[in-house]
């Protein structure tokens, strides 16, 4: 059974990595001790290594262990071995781009598939929608596609944020930025604010969290999806 938390973010406005989950965390990871994290996103340019122990202090709080799939000589193997898989945040078009390069981005879809609980944050959230194409990020370098896992049949955007009223800045808003997406893209997109994610057992899509979500379809005007919501509607 896939078992899969999409979560926005790992680390909440005055709280530690993975604090605001980590009741969460010990039930999807119930049964596992050793967490495989991929580190290829890299927040800041933050090195492989310091990225996973910055991690792994975050489960060991809860009696896990994280070990870098940097860390393996063939990160494929690692991959198919692993009992627990934990995605993070960073550049989503890097992680992307390793991906590819590492030819590991079928391997971690088998792997989900096949039962292996899955955890992804921000980029690691962006890559479980079917392309990469509403990330916030800058295309610092280019992945072969921007085809992603297709966890769900929609596309994320984590750490959403609304358009702030009376504000006088001119750029555009994510709001804005979505709706330039459907100008090209017909599939839907999920706004996941700070502190919201995507649960699925199974195939069964749940909003999770204390705030509701922004759902953008094509040719609809967007509107909220309160949290417990089922998913299972947007296609």
């Amino acid at each position: 059974m896939r078992s899969v938390i999409i979560a926005s973010t790992s680390t909440l406005h005055g709280s530690g990595p993975l604090e605001y989950l980590l009741e969460e965390l010990k039930l999807h990871f119930k049964n596992i001790e050793d967490i495989l994290f991929i580190p290829y996103a890299r927040p800041g340019g933050i090195s492989h290594d310091d990225y996973t122990k910055n991690v792994a202090k975050a489960f060991n709080s809860i009696g896990k262990s994280v070990k870098g799939i940097h860390q393996f000589e063939n990160p494929k193997d690692a991959i198919n071995n692993a009992k627990g898989i934990f995605v993070g945040g960073g550049n989503t078009f890097v992680l992307v781009n390793q991906l590819y390069k590492k030819d590991v981005l079928v391997a971690i879809k088998d792997a989900i598939n096949n039962g292996t609980p899955y955890l992804g944050t921000s980029a690691g959230s962006n890559i479980c929608g079917l392309t990469m194409n509403t990330t916030n990020d800058m295309p610092i370098t280019y992945p072969p596609s921007f085809k992603t896992l297709g966890l769900v049949p929609f596309n994320i955007n984590p750490h959403y944020l609304d358009p702030i009223v009376g504000s006088t800045h001119m750029g555009e808003t994510r709001e804005t930025r979505i709706k330039e997406f459907h100008a090209f893209k017909t599939q839907p997109v999920i706004g996941l604010r700070e502190g919201s994610w995507i649960e699925i057992k199974d195939y069964k899509l749940t909003l999770k969290g204390k705030l509701d979500a922004r759902i953008f379809e094509y040719n609809k005007d967007p509107y909220e999806i309160e949290t417990n919501s089922e998913l299972s509607f947007l296609k």
